[in-house]
């Protein structure tokens, strides 16, 4: 989610991410050429000229969004409480002032990296010299990103994260829920201003996710305003305050309603309008090369996501011999189980038919009793492969009604304030269940994948405040990178041990990412259809997710691999001296960085252990 994700929080990159793909949590920008060496840093002494810079510049930078704000609870006392009462503009002028910001933080970081900074100050110079050019490169492209898409458009993201990330922890979050409801059409208004330029320029989406983004604007609207989400939302969790007396609370809730009927809902009814117009000027063409200068954005998106150099052509050809090697295997246990006959696809179905519940009772609560134990014991497992292991605790919940259609299954951070939990989301559409792959999943979204990557990277000491609440960070190659190297670990250690159909889950899992690989390229540069990749063994979801996400899903592959060639080269070059538990601390004390900064640290430990 992905961090949803693959996300500070389960906030999505509507109100996340200034410019298409650039969040410093998500995306990957070209790599750094930095002028020392992490490991010749070593020696110099800690610049606290530059401590007090990044400290105020991070600040000023959170101080953009309010959203990010609220997810990550970045300020205290009075500053947070004014920010959890705002809605960022979604607007040209605010982009702008995410650029200029980006510019002149990339002189500053140039000048301090010229000069003497300690180890960590140099990580954490060249992680935000990386983000902010990230940001200053994908500015041209900021319109290729669809305003109004299934994954994460405006019209999904103000909703998603007034329910679910907004607090609601005394009557003071209350007053600031209404504070902030009171904005959300205006933002609606403004996001549809947005994508009526991008119309005017011929940046619209393929017919059939503008249809997807209708469908949800649709469902909207079909409740009456108190039924609506954001003031059922406001009623549950408002139902047990203490310090909210019941007159106060059903004053708030009449409040919401209003605010739902008189604002909200007008504005979605303009968003509707604005959708059945642009409709007729669609077509079935899925890639983001058909656009204007999309080539270039494309280009530029494979660049963020994978962090190397890479051209599509290349990433494509790998796509295919990983595609290669793992269904050779998969043939082989699927023998050896009886499934001999049609493609792997195929047979995987039918062996996962065998494992399907009954449809009655409903099996969706049993399936996350299911998902809890199978982290809890990964928690167990973890034990002998890691020193680090994260605080905070990780639940796992089904994903909401509104956004279920289109989810795919993603983490979401603990809040710092121990108030939120880690929390595994899953999409559980029915009627047939993705069985066998259950472990592999959970072993991806929560242990030992995203959430000790992430929970541990916000529990960390030693770290600034920007690193650990990955306001600046590695992106996804990093982050994607380690949730699959994680599932490939408990391959290799054994996890599936007695427990074949699981095996298969987990080959296949890694099968859909090396599909990935195939299928996002296929789309972007080589002018697949969206039915060509359902064909290629992707489900319409999951393709519709790339049309809408160029670039990211080469993330998780190629970040895996990455981390694969460090780990083997630490062993080759150590031998006996080379430590798993050790070289996990390494990549998870770092937090999120470049790859190419991981690498420089794996380096740098790889000579320490000598």
């Amino acid at each position: 989610m992905p961090v949803d994700y693959r996300r500070a929080s389960k906030i999505t990159l509507a109100l996340l991410t200034p410019f298409l793909f650039a969040s410093g949590a998500l995306a990957q920008p070209a790599p750094v050429a930095a002028p020392a060496t992490v490991a010749a840093a070593g020696a110099e002494q800690r610049n606290a000229a530059f401590d007090t810079w990044a400290d105020k510049f991070s600040a000023d930078w959170v101080r953009l969004s309010p959203e990010r704000a609220t997810g990550s609870q970045y300020f205290s006392g009075a500053e947070q409480q004014a920010l959890d009462r705002q809605l960022a503009p979604q607007t040209k002028a605010h982009r702008q002032k995410y650029l200029v910001m980006a510019r002149n933080g990339i002189t500053r970081l140039d000048r301090f990296l010229a000069g003497k900074l300690d180890a960590n100050q140099r990580i954490s110079a060249q992680t935000m010299r990386w983000s902010l050019a990230n940001t200053v490169a994908n500015e041209p492209f900021e319109d290729h990103a669809f305003v109004f898409s299934q994954f994460s458009g405006a019209h999904i993201s103000l909703v998603t994260f007034m329910t679910e990330t907004h607090p609601v922890r005394n009557a003071a979050d209350v007053d600031s829920y209404l504070a902030r409801l009171d904005q959300v059409g205006a933002r609606l208004d403004e996001a549809t201003a947005r994508a009526r330029s991008a119309a005017e320029r011929s940046l619209t989406p393929p017919r059939f996710i503008l249809e997807r983004a209708q469908g949800q604007v649709d469902a909207f609207l079909t409740p009456a305003p108190g039924q609506n989400v954001l003031v059922t939302s406001l009623a549950e969790r408002s139902a047990k305050l203490a310090d909210l007396t019941p007159p106060a609370r059903a004053a708030a809730i009449a409040s919401a309603t209003a605010i739902v009927a008189g604002k909200i809902r007008p504005a979605y009814e303009r968003t509707r309008g604005f959708l059945a117009q642009v409709h007729p000027k669609t077509g079935d063409a899925a890639g983001i090369d058909r656009l204007p200068n999309g080539a270039a954005a494309y280009s530029q998106a494979l660049a963020n996501f994978t962090g190397t150099t890479l051209q599509a052509a290349e990433i494509h050809q790998i796509g295919l011999r990983e595609v290669a090697r793992l269904e050779g295997q998969m043939d082989k246990h699927l023998r050896t189980l009886g499934f001999a006959e049609g493609s792997i696809e195929e047979r995987m179905r039918a062996l996962d038919k065998t494992f399907q519940l009954p449809a009655e009772p409903d099996p969706r609560p049993e399936i996350i009793k299911r998902y809890n134990a199978m982290v809890r014991d990964a928690e167990q497992r973890s034990t002998k492969l890691f020193n680090l292991m994260p605080k905070s605790p990780v639940d796992v919940r089904r994903e909401p009604p509104l956004t279920e259609g289109s989810a795919s299954a993603h983490y979401s951070l603990p809040a710092p304030d121990g108030s939120r939990p880690g929390i595994f989301w899953v999409p559980l559409r029915g009627p047939v269940y993705d069985m066998i792959r259950m472990r592999s999943l959970a072993y991806h979204e929560a242990v030992p994948g995203h959430h000790f990557q992430l929970a541990i990277q916000q529990e960390l000491q030693g770290l600034p405040k920007f690193r650990t609440m990955r306001i600046f960070g590695g992106g996804s190659a990093h982050s994607e990178g380690w949730a699959l190297y994680t599932e490939r670990l408990a391959v290799e250690e054994g996890w599936y041990e007695g427990d074949i159909p699981g095996l298969l889950g987990a080959l296949g899992s890694e099968l859909f990412r090396a599909r990935r690989l195939v299928v996002d390229t296929g789309l972007h540069s080589k002018g697949w259809t969206r039915q060509q990749a359902i064909d290629y063994g992707l489900k319409p979801s999951e393709v519709e997710r790339y049309i809408v996400w160029p670039g990211q899903a080469n993330a998780y592959m190629l970040g895996m691999l990455r981390i694969l060639e460090l780990r083997d080269k630490a062993k080759a070059e150590l031998g006996p001296k080379f430590s798993l538990p050790g070289f996990h601390d390494v990549v998870l004390r770092s937090g999120s960085v470049p790859m190419d900064v991981l690498a420089k640290l794996i380096d740098e430990w790889i000579a320490s252990q000598r």
